[in-house]
């Protein structure tokens, strides 16, 4: 054992090193069947180097295993434990291994890994034709040993071979330095650095492209002076590179990081890689950007006709010599850039002295879209005010060609984040292509239907909050320099002084004429009698000084707990309100806050209690302003304006106050027309009671009289119609009394769960077969690891639904030739653990926001917007509600896992039983 040490540590040669171990395992431990394979880190497999068998058959010594997930190999290799197993012509996981078990009668078997430093380098396979057999412990020492020294050798050799295949570009850098500076000009020195990058890395092909801005295409500037062979267009090297087709690679080196395309990898999306390597036409690629102050100019490439893995030094020499490039571009374009300073100075200045000398700004606005759209040979020039109150845009000036549209609304207010990057940006922000950025969304479907596809915005305010907004349009996409944006800045910067005092002029006519409104609003209210009429004119002056989509008054009689609804203002459908509900005045929420408020009371709608929202019920509703209709302290409030708008409006004090004049006015004006008819009626009341009674007691006192005067006519009482006489005129008095009491007293739609049980084969049967023809059509292996036939138990016709739509959402994600596994493990005498594992591509997202359960930034987009992960989310909710789980994983392994929980069947009490 010790000369075999020694051979471990002093032997070179791999394949010595494993002849060493194989006459050691024979001659010294009795074991039928011996193998050593090592592990291809790459492939993911096992290849053999010899062993023993009891046939002598050495055929399968030499075979090459593939590694399965759940394969017994590829649990020791990963792990990096030894395994010991029984019968290895009965283990269902052995694989390949198994069949060869049972040709040569093997069954105690133990699997030791070759490892060293946490990295496995391959297995040993130990086979004896008796069931169980394990090593003592003493070899188990000595192979401990022995595989222990094989793994470190093994981990010399690769180290060595690593050290030996390693660049170092430092020495080419310093010697491409050293050329560059005897070079002139900056095609010379291009050359020369193609040439110098072509001979270290030694590509097929090696060259620089530079970025036309304005087109947006990137054109072959320098390749290394050897010629492609052939004379077919698919062996020539590609002469220019649209950013349109390949804009994940655009992005990839605007944001400063190298691109790299190789043998099974590659750092852009697919699609992207497949356009690019078409439109480059070679199989492997190693970009670098030429980035000057944040600024592209172009890449440097090296490409290769085949597959290639591309070493970490060749990457760092690509980045050096690209950085290199940006620092030795700006010496050729200095000159122009000096001349293109001198005629910006030139324009800046002219529009300051039109802004210092012209009263007319609209003529000074003029002069700047003109200036502004030659320099950059833009189309379109806007100049926007942001409007507080309204939370938008207006449009103050504009400028663009004769046969263009004009911008006819205002452009509704961004986002917050696109808000606050206006307004922290320190220069003018330039959106390369609209349709592909999703910077300023909320008018991106506006400017693409005028033609726009590239824009300049700069804050005329820099460094305080957005007041207004200077936009350039171009209808192409195109890049804009650091020179431009500067441009657009400084003149920002000029134009904002108008946009100020134009402002507070603004601001002044607002107030001027929210006072003329509400002098005239008073004046009106005051000269209304009529409760409906004053109210109606009350309600269109605020709708009119607050500018809302909606204004109510909510109405009742001081000590009555029922409300009215007055006819609303509404300009807007997507503001409402329920007319034909009435308030619970003592119970309402909203009333009751707002009655306890003293003055104005803003809410946000989602404040806002269910009770209240049954009645204020328009979807549109972001915010509210309410106010008691107060008179004097001792009086009782009988009522309350309401105002609502979306959730982003912002009140200005001027508004505020107005609004507290005109409700205060209100109340004042309602309570007078109040009192006012409550005394009327009250004097009509009187009058035509008076009026009945006296009329009532004149018809008493005429019955009554003609009543005692026939009483009196009576004659003799033996005259026979004396009796008859008497009481017609008792009857009489009896009517008349009569009258005088009167005169004095006066199943929703909801899921519905239905118990039931099936047997787990038969489950597994039923939802296998719904995907059969889709695991076909797709090529996939699939395969179900069951040992028992339980019974499940819950809502059946549910469950099938949720098992089969997770196998086909892992079909679907699968790609052809991949494997299915469905793993079945009871977890105890209640629940079964039914799982599905998938090596398909999931989004983070997507397991992130299943896991909550919710979508967590509903503003976001979300996978669970839509299939399949609204699927997902329905099967998870069903779950839930039929008393089993659902949860989505990603192993450590990088497969998907499904994983169900469903109840089992009691067998202590009956159950329906689903047909088989």
């Amino acid at each position: 054992m010790g000369r075999v040490l020694q051979t471990l540590r002093e032997e070179e040669n791999s394949d010595v090193l494993i002849d060493t171990v194989l006459s050691y395992l024979r001659s010294d431990f009795d074991y039928d069947l011996i193998w050593i394979g090592l592990y291809d880190r790459l492939e993911h497999r096992l290849y053999g180097k010899g062993g023993v068998t009891p046939s002598g058959e050495l055929g399968i010594l030499k075979q090459r295993f593939i590694l399965n997930p759940g394969d017994i190999l590829e649990q020791v290799v990963i792990q990096q434990r030894p395994l010991a197993i029984p019968d290895l012509r009965e283990e269902l996981r052995a694989g390949e291994w198994r069949k060869v078990a049972q040709s040569l009668n093997i069954q105690g078997t133990v699997i030791f890994p070759i490892r060293h430093k946490d990295r496995c380098y391959g297995v040993t396979l130990l086979g004896t034709p008796h069931w169980g057999v394990s090593p003592k412990t003493d070899e188990k020492a000595r192979l401990s040993m022995i595989l222990g020294g094989l793994g470190a050798a093994l981990y010399q050799i690769e180290v060595e071979w690593q050290r030996q295949q390693t660049k170092r570009p430092d020495q080419p850098l310093l010697a491409l330095l050293t050329t560059l500076r005897s070079l002139p000009g900056l095609g010379a020195r291009l050359e020369a650095i193609v040439e110098e990058t072509h001979q270290f890395i030694q590509p097929a092909r090696t060259s620089v492209y530079w970025f036309e801005r304005e087109r947006r295409y990137f054109w072959r500037r320098v390749g290394n002076r050897k010629k492609a062979t052939g004379f077919g267009e698919a062996s020539q090297p590609a002469s220019g590179i649209t950013v349109q087709e390949v804009s994940g690679f655009y992005q990839a080196l605007v944001s400063d990081q190298i691109v790299s395309i190789g043998e099974a990898h590659s750092s852009l999306k697919a699609d992207i890689t497949s356009r690019l390597m078409q439109q480059i036409r070679a199989r492997s690629l190693l970009a670098a950007p030429i980035l000057f102050q944040n600024e592209l100019l172009g890449f440097l490439a090296v490409e290769g006709n085949e597959p290639r893995i591309w070493e970490e030094e060749e990457k760092n020499y690509v980045r050096g010599v690209a950085q290199i490039i940006a620092l030795i571009a700006p010496l050729d374009e200095m000159e122009q850039s000096i001349d293109q300073i001198r005629s910006d100075q030139v324009l800046t200045a002219e529009i300051a002295r039109s802004i210092y000398n012209d009263d007319d700004w609209k003529a000074t606005l003029k002069l700047s879209a003109d200036q502004l759209c030659k320099r950059l040979r833009a189309e379109r020039f806007l100049v926007l005010f942001y409007d507080k109150d309204q939370a938008r845009f207006e449009i103050c000036y504009q400028s663009q060609p004769n046969n263009r549209r004009h911008l006819t609304a205002p452009l509704e207010a961004l986002n917050d984040t696109d808000h606050k990057l206006l307004e922290k940006s320190t220069e003018a922000i330039g959106i390369e292509n609209l349709d592909g950025d999703l910077r300023l969304l909320a008018w991106r479907n506006r400017l693409l239907e005028l033609g726009v596809r590239a824009l300049l915005v700069c804050n005329t305010a820099i460094g305080r909050s957005l007041e207004g907004l200077v936009v350039l349009c171009h209808e192409t996409p195109r890049t804009w320099s650091r020179t431009e944006r500067e441009l657009v800045r400084v003149v920002s910067q000029q134009i904002g002084l108008i946009l100020h005092q134009w402002q507070l002029q603004k601001q002044n006519e607002q107030q001027q004429k929210i006072m003329q409104t509400i002098q005239w609003g008073l004046t009106m209210i005051q000269q209304t009698h009529q409760l409906e009429v004053l109210e109606r004119a009350a309600l269109q002056q605020i709708s009119q000084v607050l500018q809302v989509p909606l204004v109510a008054l909510i109405t009742w009689s001081p000590g009555r707990g029922a409300g009215r609804i007055s006819p609303p203002i509404i300009t807007n459908d997507r503001f409402a309100i329920n007319l034909d509900m009435v308030i619970p005045v003592n119970t309402d929420p909203l009333i009751g806050w707002t009655l306890a408020s003293d003055g104005l009371l803003p809410l946000a709608i989602d404040d806002i209690p269910a009770d209240t929202r049954q009645w204020l019920c328009g979807v549109g509703i972001g915010q509210v302003l309410s106010m008691a209709l107060r008179t004097a302290p001792e009086h009782e409030p009988t009522g309350i304006v309401l105002v609502a708008d979306v959730a982003d409006r912002r009140w200005s004090e001027r508004y505020l106050s107005a609004f507290g004049t005109l409700v205060s006015q209100l109340a004042w004006s309602r309570r007078y027309i109040n009192l006012t008819h409550n005394l009327t009626v009250q004097q009509e009341e009187l009058e035509r009671l008076n009026w009945y009674k006296h009329r009532r007691l004149e018809e008493l006192y005429r019955s009554l009289s003609t009543s005692l005067q026939r009483l009196n006519q009576l004659d003799n009482p033996k005259d026979p119609l004396f009796v008859t006489r008497q009481q017609q005129a008792l009857k009489q008095l009896n009517d008349c009394v009569g009258t005088l009491p009167q005169l004095v007293e006066q199943e929703f739609w909801r899921l519905r769960t239905f118990p039931q049980t099936i047997s787990l084969i038969t489950l597994l049967k039923r939802a296998l077969e719904r995907v059969d023809a889709l695991i076909k059509q797709r090529q996939l292996w699939s395969q179900v690891h069951n040992e028992s036939n339980l019974t499940v138990s819950g809502d059946i016709v549910k469950i099938e639904l949720v098992l089969y739509e997770l196998l086909l959402i892992a079909c679907e994600r699968s790609q052809p030739g991949n494997r299915i596994d469905i793993w079945c493990r009871q977890i105890d005498n209640r629940w079964l653990e039914l799982s599905i594992t998938d090596n398909g591509e999931v989004d983070p997202r997507l397991i992130q926001e299943l896991e909550a359960g919710q979508i967590i930034d509903l503003l976001a987009p979300s996978p669970l917007d839509q299939p399949p992960g609204l699927h997902l989310l329905i099967c998870q909710s069903l779950m839930k509600q039929i008393g089993g789980e659902f949860d989505l994983y990603k192993l450590e392994d990088e497969r998907i896992l499904s994983r169900l929980v469903l109840p089992l069947a009691n067998t202590n009490r009956p159950a329906v039983t689903k047909p088989q």
